[in-house]
């Protein structure tokens, strides 16, 4: 997972479900996209572990201006959000659950 460079920061309203109070995991997913389950289950697991952290999945397909505004390439993509919903760390593909930890680490 990497950093962010410039901070972008997301809203409940933009992404369809609200913010976790610590942190947020929004994984941008497609219907045809095979990783898209395995993250789904790792993001979830991971925001079950740890209080105040939520789990969001977004249709990319249905989302094409917040995905280009974001610059999702492919799916699945993942977006760490701190508190006040600024991306900190991004990773595209299927993330291993020990980089999800670590990336919410920087976020909390």
């Amino acid at each position: 997972m990497r950093g962010e460079g410039e901070a972008v920061r997301l809203t409940g309203a933009e992404l369809g479900a609200e913010l976790g109070e610590r942190a947020t995991l929004v994984q941008f997913s497609t219907s045809f996209c095979q990783p898209c389950r395995a993250t789904r289950r790792t993001l979830a697991e991971v925001a079950g572990m740890v209080e105040g952290v939520a789990h969001v999945e977004v249709d990319a397909e249905s989302q094409l201006e917040l995905v280009r505004r974001l610059e999702i390439r492919r799916t699945p993509t993942v977006l760490v959000l701190d508190a006040a919903g600024r991306v900190v760390r991004r990773a595209a593909g299927q993330p291993r659950r020990m980089d999800v930890i670590a990336a919410l680490g920087e976020a909390v």
